[in-house]
């Protein structure tokens, strides 16, 4: 059933039928209500275009993405921010635009999106150390919010991230517990800020215990399963191997698992092993025993709360800056065992 359709069966104008959908004051109480019961009996639902013409909105959220962050494309992790994201925008009306660009091309899409009104609010993913979108949204005025922090930026705005540096000190505190004094780190790229501060809490954590920090044994780049392996490869392989590696991805870790298993020796007797884990929908940790030892943080659940915390600032323009700091939660699996002697 059309608008039209609906509002001749209410015996109502389509004007008086679209305001008491959309929330007009003007509306009664009573008219509103016999309006909302009959578009429930009906299962009409207005379309996102008509109502944003009348509430003055996009209805709509941006997610612009650079073609050269491919590991942002590629990666498991990006599918399930978007998913959780999605889920948020559709409980409150809200549709998704994704733009893939060049990276010389992305201040332009911002601006565009911003002229264009294409979009009520846009959510930045992967940012970099003093990332300059930020400064660019302010200027522009478009309301944004940030999946992660960009150290080194001053001005307040909406983030929600993980405790990167705390999770990464307690795995590394936590292997040496466990005997160990040679522990590698395989990090992602660390132009990144969250691998920046994964780093940060490694070294932290090693300085504090009195542990040199070894470059022979830091690994940064891509977070794939065939980095995760060449690294590993090439620490087991050289002088003064690991027996503990601190892994930024469950998909790197997979790789890392392979290269200590076809050198014949045994994840977490021979070589133990934490991850990060981001708890992905079709790339499970094991079961109630998990595979991997691992900072374990949802990043499907990241993707709601931030969409909810942007929509807020979209609703509200003169709400402060919100702030969200998850901890990741240290879950003990099958991958860790004591130093071997």
């Amino acid at each position: 059933m059309n608008l039209k359709e609906l509002s001749q069966n209410l015996g109502l104008s389509q004007t008086t039928v679209s305001r008491a959908l959309n929330g007009y004051p003007e509306v009664s109480p009573a008219t509103r209500a016999r309006v909302e019961e009959a578009a429930r009996a009906f299962n009409y639902r207005p379309s996102n275009r008509a109502k944003g013409l009348a509430t003055g909105k996009a209805l709509a959220i941006g997610h612009v993405i650079p073609v050269s962050n491919k590991h942002e494309m590629v990666n498991p992790v990006f599918g399930d921010f978007i998913a959780g994201a999605g889920e948020t925008y559709s409980r409150h009306g809200y549709e998704m635009i994704l733009s893939i660009v060049d990276d010389e091309d992305e201040e332009q899409v911002y601006r565009g999106l911003k002229s264009r009104r294409a979009v009520d609010g846009v959510i930045v993913h992967g940012p970099r150390m003093d990332d300059p979108r930020i400064g660019l949204l302010h200027d522009l005025g478009l309301p944004f919010a940030v999946h992660g922090r960009a150290s080194g930026v001053g001005q307040p705005y909406t983030w929600l991230d993980v405790n990167n540096r705390s999770a990464f000190a307690r795995a590394t505190a936590f292997l040496y517990d466990l005997g160990h004094r040679r522990i590698a780190l395989i990090n992602g790229l660390e132009m990144m800020d969250f691998a920046h501060r994964r780093r940060d809490g490694y070294a932290h954590a090693l300085i504090e215990r009195d542990l040199p920090l070894d470059p022979m044994l830091m690994r940064s780049g891509e977070m794939t399963e065939d980095f995760g392996y060449r690294s590993t490869a090439a620490m087991l392989d050289g002088g003064g191997p690991p027996t503990a590696i601190l892994c930024s991805s469950l998909i790197s870790a997979l790789g890392v698992r392979r290269a200590i298993e076809e050198r014949g020796l045994r994840m977490g007797v021979d070589v133990s092993v934490v991850t990060h884990d981001d708890v992905l929908s079709y790339l499970q940790n094991g079961g109630d025993v998990p595979i991997f030892t691992a900072t374990r943080s949802s990043v499907r659940e990241a993707g709601r709360r931030l969409a909810a915390m942007l929509l807020d600032h979209v609703a509200n323009p003169l709400l402060a800056p919100q702030n969200q700091l998850l901890e990741a939660e240290l879950m003990v699996g099958q991958s860790t065992g004591p130093a071997p002697s």
